[in-house]
């Protein structure tokens, strides 16, 4: 059993502790810290740990085995390190970092201190996104095409001008900081390296916060090309779409922490000019972040390391770094450390 301490018990941060409290084998929250006391002291006695109002305090717990951050996404780097520094393995909500340098900071602090390093990408543990990664594998789908998706809703409406989700250096690409970059982490799951990215980013709805309107369309390295968008000025919707040589994979609702169901459509080569619909295919209910969690702790359990130099939570990084760019300039730019495009 792992002892974990969260760090930051806003909203998510809560549901990471009710995913896992009383219901797992393999961690559990022994501690948790966050700056106002006051508001989640109710909450962390009704879950059954104490709570201190500083980081630095679980860092130096000899009885907490493992962090779990739940923060600002421009503290997650440095907090990371500091974790690394301190012994202590860390798992830290997407994204790791706003840019590539510090996530490769972050990463090689920890294999340097031999600690495991996990980052919150939850979708890899949806039996449906695992299962279109057989079908590309099998050869079911065919060659890989295109993908293409969007992930959307209020959450600009949701937080007041001075809250920090606001704040334009927490989120230089609008969107992509608290909802796209599932989906491309999803797409870097099924389609590998992203070698050039060309975005355009606005702020179209309100007067002050983040740009509310972020498109992308990317080349990956070994051919395919890709679409996202996310739209945080409109109603709730997200969707993944995969097109092969051999049929189309679909997958999205409005809720996305259910357990999701998929549509399969695949080309009859002995009829093709008959119009098929789609299968839609269903999976046994699981809890993604309980998933991710009790994935970190058999990892920390087993001394095995999640992240890695090279990896794809560096790699998601550098696609962010280079989505902020490309906005502000309106120009196509090459990712780093995503390789050239091959064919054939």
């Amino acid at each position: 059993m792992i002892n974990a301490a969260i760090v930051g018990l806003g909203r998510w941060g809560q549901n990471l502790v009710n995913s896992v409290q009383g219901r797992s084998d393999v961690i559990r929250f022994a501690a948790g810290a966050t700056r106002t006391v006051a508001k989640a002291e109710a909450y962390a006695r009704e879950r059954g740990f104490p709570l201190v109002d500083a980081y630095e305090k679980v860092l130096g717990d000899p009885a907490i085995d493992a962090v779990v951050l739940a923060t600002p996404h421009t503290q997650h780097a440095e907090q990371v390190i500091a974790a690394a520094k301190a012994g202590k393995h860390v798992f830290a909500e997407k994204p790791l970092a706003l840019d590539r340098a510090s996530a490769v900071a972050a990463v090689r602090a920890c294999e340097r201190a031999g600690v495991t390093l996990a980052v919150g990408y939850n979708w890899r543990f949806q039996p449906a996104l695992r299962e279109v990664k057989r079908m590309l594998e099998d050869g079911r789908l065919g060659r890989l095409m295109h993908l293409e998706g969007n992930f959307c809703g209020p959450s600009a409406y949701r937080f007041p001008k001075e809250h920090w989700r606001q704040a334009r250096e927490e989120g230089p690409a609008g969107g992509m900081t608290g909802r796209g970059v599932h989906t491309l982490d999803a797409y870097l799951y099924l389609a590998g390296r992203v070698a050039t990215v060309h975005a355009q980013s606005d702020r179209l709805a309100l007067d002050y916060g983040l740009d509310d309107t972020t498109s992308m369309l990317f080349r990956f390295a070994a051919g395919a090309t890709g679409y996202l968008g996310t739209i945080i000025a409109t109603a709730e919707t997200w969707r993944l779409q995969v097109f092969g040589s051999k049929g189309w994979v679909e997958v999205g609702d409005v809720e996305h922490l259910t357990t999701w169901r998929m549509r399969v459509c695949l080309v009859d080569p002995d009829n093709l000019l008959q119009h098929h619909r789609p299968e839609t295919v269903s999976f046994p209910e699981t809890s993604t972040e309980r998933a991710e969690l009790e994935n970190f702790a058999r990892a920390v359990a087993e001394r095995r390391p999640l992240a890695v130099p090279g990896g794809d939570e560096e790699h998601g990084a550098a696609v962010l770094d280079a989505i902020t760019k490309s906005a502000r300039s309106g120009r196509s730019v090459r990712v780093a450390g995503g390789g050239r495009r091959t064919t054939g």
